[in-house]
């Protein structure tokens, strides 16, 4: 692995320092971390921790999580994509989210990551910036 050099801080640092949000559940279904605690789109309380993912989410959406999760443990799916308008700071924002399955290097199953990042300003882009513009 290329990150083997890398401290347990520097690795947390990175992890908060991607411009998106993350959270992770393992093999079991339970919330197991995320990022961003304190400037996330999607708050999550810290009793979420611990919990299996199923008491985590919108009744709406739970029966497609629950299948995508089912497919990736079964090894059918790796990722699933969506996205949704979300108000944020009073606009409409694009929010692009996937689920990834998380496997180890023999493939196993370790659990999922859910990434949600706001794409609103990367949609918004036009013309070039150049590096120190």
């Amino acid at each position: 692995m290329l990150f083997d050099r890398m401290s347990p801080e520097m690795v947390k640092a990175m992890i908060e320092t991607l411009p998106a949000e993350l959270t992770i559940i393992d093999a079991n279904d339970e919330v197991v971390g995320w990022n961003k605690h304190e400037a996330r789109l999607f708050k999550r309380p810290l009793t979420a921790m611990g919990v299996n993912f199923r008491n985590c989410h919108p009744e709406a959406s739970l029966a497609m999580v629950e299948q995508i999760v089912g497919e990736m443990k079964a090894g059918k799916r790796e990722k699933a994509e969506f996205w949704i308008d979300l108000g944020v700071g009073g606009e409409k924002h694009k929010i692009f989210i996937q689920f990834c399955a998380l496997r180890g290097d023999k493939g196993d199953y370790l659990g999922c990551m859910e990434f949600t990042q706001d794409v609103e300003a990367i949609r918004r882009l036009e013309g070039q910036k150049r590096l120190l513009d």
